[in-house]
């Protein structure tokens, strides 16, 4: 509401006018796609009710399923080009309290081993297999951001001076209620323990009568501490009840206050990796012309980066000569002559230079 919203509204292109959507009352302005983390009907209601902005995301209550017969086999083209068979069925369907809730449309995809994905969708405009592209899409995010985790190091920190947060009415965790709900979920772990050991025990009566005695001493020991973390559990879950979730910044006390990491060096070096992932993938493109498995381009492209070369610089004929050494199969070698054709077509310049790229591979007939 605060950061994100605000700066699509601002730069999101496109974007219907005032007219149109007193024109259309089922036509949005944007949609925000998000995982179930995210899944409030308040929030979907306020976003279509104060900007039209509709909202996508996983049904974090599904009811029943529903019959198998309502699902259709559906071509959904998906962002990137490619097209995929799903079974899906839609329905209308009323999400939260009478009150705060909301008219949705849901949407199901049935899997092959019978399991019913739901999601929800206010983008009243749209059919079930934009939906399903949309949400179903999102991987491609996550896929990314491990990506760039894995060989780009993103979330590594480049610098380790702080500075303090500006004074902000963005609402933060309570520390209070925070130590508060460690401790009622500690307890509540511990009480289903000893409600385990109590059913257990009263399920195997002792047999010999001598025994009965030390088994009778044991469960009502067993009794006793359930009673003793019931009494405790109960004060804690008030407490926490009675305590806030959220405090502004300003109203934390002094000694929970922290600082943040200085941006600046961060979002430089990000921006390079970014850059540097944006070519990496422009290459990856090429190779995949050549290429059975379209999978292996982007591991071939990361094996050609770390290969060795040979730089050559011929200042009269104003030309760098770089010779790239093979790779170990010829299937390999193949998509990396692919590629550096295309870039010997693109006749690049060495940054700063007026010395035009010239690639070649290290035993391959010349062209």
């Amino acid at each position: 509401r605060s950061d994100i919203v605000p700066r699509l509204l601002r730069e999101v292109p496109h974007q219907p006018s005032e007219e149109e959507l007193q024109a259309n009352p089922q036509r949005c302005r944007f949609i925000l796609i998000f995982d179930r983390e995210g899944y409030s009907p308040v929030f979907f209601k306020d976003m279509w009710q104060t900007h039209r902005i509709a909202c996508i995301t996983y049904h974090k209550f599904p009811k029943q399923a529903w019959p198998e017969e309502e699902f259709v086999d559906t071509q959904v083209p998906m962002p990137r080009g490619e097209s995929l068979s799903m079974k899906l069925a839609e329905r209308g369907a009323w999400i939260g309290d009478k009150k705060t809730g909301l008219w949705v449309r849901e949407i199901r995809k049935l899997t092959a081993t019978g399991h019913q994905t739901s999601l929800i969708s206010s983008a009243y405009e749209q059919v079930a297999l934009e939906d399903a592209a949309g949400i179903f899409s999102r991987w491609s995010q996550e896929n990314f951001f491990r990506y760039m985790m894995q060989h780009y190091a993103i979330d590594l920190l480049s610098e380790y001076q702080t500075e303090e947060i500006p004074g902000t009415n963005r609402p933060v965790v309570n520390p209070r209620w925070r130590d508060l709900d460690s401790r009622f979920r500690s307890l509540n772990g511990k009480l289903q323990r000893q409600r385990a050991q109590f059913a257990a025990h009263t399920l195997h009566p002792e047999s010999d009568t001598g025994a009965v005695p030390k088994w009778e001493r044991r469960k009502s020991e067993i009794v006793e501490a359930i009673e003793q973390l019931e009494h405790e559990w109960e004060g804690v879950k008030q407490q926490r009840k009675d305590t806030p979730h959220h405090l502004d910044w300003d109203a934390l006390p002094d000694q929970d206050k922290f600082e943040r990491l200085a941006p600046g060096r961060k979002r430089l070096t990000d921006t390079v990796k970014l850059i540097a992932y944006r070519a990496e993938t422009a290459l990856t493109r090429i190779v995949r012309e050549v290429l059975a498995r379209q999978d292996d381009a982007r591991s071939l492209v990361r094996d050609l980066f770390r290969s060795e070369a040979d730089l050559s610089p011929d200042t009269k004929a104003g030309v760098l000569r770089v010779a790239v050494h093979p790779m170990a199969n010829p299937r390999s070698n193949r998509a990396i002559e692919h590629l550096l054709a295309a870039l010997n077509a693109a006749e690049l310049t060495y940054p700063g230079t007026t010395l035009k790229l010239v690639y070649s591979l290290v035993g391959a007939p010349p062209s």
